[in-house]
């Protein structure tokens, strides 16, 4: 009986240390308020670069002011197209998230450290009627 006991206590924190490393692993971008960024955009703040990393099609359907198009599939290939962005602010969109977090991962993984995520990504910007460039 003390050994089954033993093996579920260990088996439970094996399990939880796993979900702990899992956690890490799934680092999130900090987020950039979409009012702060259009007020960073209407000031022509040089110091931050907006990315979209939805595909082609969607950025020429609407993107946010200023924003270049380079979808996340296609960032380790063209990231010596932004190399001197890295002391820059990064915002990284997509349309709801998911793929802004793979871009920013990978932006993460070739040395940058000032990532913002748009919260709420695009849908939420169209959704509050912000400006749209097209």
């Amino acid at each position: 009986m003390r050994f089954v006991a033993r093996s579920v206590l260990a088996i439970a924190a094996l399990s939880l240390a796993s979900i702990a490393i899992a956690d890490d692993a799934e680092q999130t971008t900090p987020r950039i308020d979409q009012a702060l960024l259009l007020k960073r955009i209407d000031d022509r703040d040089s110091s931050v670069v907006i990315l979209d990393v939805r595909t082609p099609e969607e950025y020429a359907a609407g993107h946010v002011p200023g924003a270049i198009n380079m979808p996340y599939t296609h960032l380790p290939a063209r990231i010596s197209e932004i190399a001197d962005a890295a002391d820059k602010d990064i915002v990284v969109y997509c349309e709801v998230g998911v793929r802004a977090e793979e871009g920013a991962a990978r932006l993460r993984e070739s040395g940058f450290t000032r990532l913002l995520h748009l919260d709420g990504d695009m849908k939420a910007w169209q959704e509050s009627k912000r400006p749209l460039a097209k």
